[in-house]
């Protein structure tokens, strides 16, 4: 019997070729309305978004050539020079999707009615079994996601 591993990571990598691709046309036409010239060689806008984000311009430059898709902490950046919602980056990239990041109602609590409850990042941490040495940290690296006052 003939494993369909191969034509699975196939399928994969076109799919996640397609999401590259409208990814980053979606994020060339955020550049253009806010003034980027991205166009012409000499423009110079991949670099001043490098620049204007604090992240490498390779990883600028991959995303624009559609080679390869941000990190988180790249997405954070641009998004935020962008004037984007992270929440929104994070969907069109195919990264997480709407169910996965749940709209919140004011005050960082989800909307009511959907069965889940606001958790602090420390009750987060010990829920996901971080370690207790740890959960400091992962708290503060995790209030830097939420709104203000969340």
């Amino acid at each position: 019997m003939r494993s369909s591993s191969g034509a699975d990571a196939h399928t994969d990598r076109r799919y996640r070729a397609e999401g590259l691709d409208e990814f980053a046309g979606w994020i060339e036409e955020l550049l253009r309305d806010r003034g980027y010239d991205i166009d012409s060689p000499r423009g110079g806008g991949r670099s001043k978004l490098a620049d204007d984000a604090g992240v490498h311009r390779a990883a600028v430059s991959r995303l624009l050539q559609r080679q390869s898709m941000p990190d988180l902490e790249t997405m954070r950046r641009i998004a935020a020079v962008l004037g984007v919602p992270l929440r929104e980056m994070l969907i069109r990239s195919g990264r997480l999707t709407e169910d996965d990041l749940p709209v919140v109602a004011g005050g960082g609590h989800p909307a009511a009615g959907d069965g889940h409850s606001a958790l602090s990042p420390e009750e987060a941490a010990r829920r996901m079994g971080v370690p207790p040495e740890l959960r400091e940290l992962f708290a503060k690296v995790a209030r830097q996601f939420l709104p203000e006052g969340g």
